[in-house]
């Protein structure tokens, strides 16, 4: 096994005495997807935003590293490179990640100048790739919007395109698609399943939903009141979960397969 571009150790986040995430270790290789699944409220998000230093006034304490650089206490200008630069995320709100009075040309330029050494002209011309690599045929006219003139699923797009556009080496997806609808959920499945493929890029997806990890995911963390509780390959967990919570969560679907899936009109464009 090649060495681990994320490792997570004995992680524990806490709100004054009150302790939500505990104990918590997990390794991700190099292009692989990890999904940390489990119910709301069990800790996922809060185990991923402390890893990237983002929740305020929280004490997390234990190790992740990326690449054998220790982000945990890490000073806050030194994790702001880290932050897109290295590690690229997307929410699972795509319109509380852009703001609605800078046009997306604008936004997503400052992204790429904060990061690299580049002219506008040339941001420009790497946003405008990115935007067609995620499938907005009119990226110029994209450019000059605004975030509150795209759908949800065309503004999470956009997401994708600017966390990827700095080649991270992880990439942390919380909840991608709770907030749209069903067909566009496929075709972003679907999209960041083609990207990962393309880029190699090691990829940390955060969901409630076994669905999801069923077509995307390599291996899966489960997590449950703030601890993991059982990990293992996408086909073990499904076949043989060990844990009485994650059988629980399996016989919570109606139907459940894990087999991924190969359908050509997932990730189609979005005009």
């Amino acid at each position: 096994m090649s060495k681990a571009v994320l490792t997570v150790d004995n992680l524990q986040v806490a709100f004054a005495a009150n302790s939500v995430v505990r104990n918590v270790s997990f390794q991700l290789q190099p292009g692989e997807v990890l999904g940390i699944v489990g119910e709301s409220g069990s800790g996922k998000s809060v185990t991923c935003l402390s890893i990237l230093g983002l929740l305020q006034g929280a004490n997390v304490q234990g190790s992740a590293q990326l690449s054998g650089q220790e982000l945990i206490g890490l000073n806050p200008t030194a994790l702001r490179q880290v932050r897109g630069q290295k590690i690229g995320v997307i929410l699972q709100n795509p319109a509380s990640f852009f703001n609605p009075i800078d046009s997306i040309e604008r936004q997503f330029i400052e992204t790429l100048q904060s990061h690299q050494s580049l002219t506008k002209a040339a941001a420009r011309s790497i946003a405008v790739e990115q935007l067609v690599a995620v499938g907005l045929n009119d990226p110029e006219r994209i450019l000059r919007q605004y975030s509150f003139q795209l759908s949800g699923g065309m503004l999470q797009r956009v997401m994708i395109a600017i966390a990827l556009s700095l080649q991270p080496q992880v990439l942390i997806a919380d909840e991608p698609t709770t907030a749209l609808d069903v067909i566009t959920q496929m075709q972003i499945l679907g999209l960041i399943k083609q990207l990962q493929q393309q880029t190699h890029c090691a990829v940390l997806l955060v969901t409630h939903d076994l669905g999801v990890i069923a077509q995307l995911a390599d291996r899966v963390a489960v997590m449950w009141n703030g601890e993991l509780v059982e990990q293992a390959s996408v086909e073990q967990l499904f076949d043989q979960p060990q844990h009485a919570y994650t059988r629980s969560l399996l016989a919570s679907r109606l139907t459940l397969a894990w087999e991924k899936t190969d359908d050509s009109s997932i990730g189609a464009p979005c005009h």
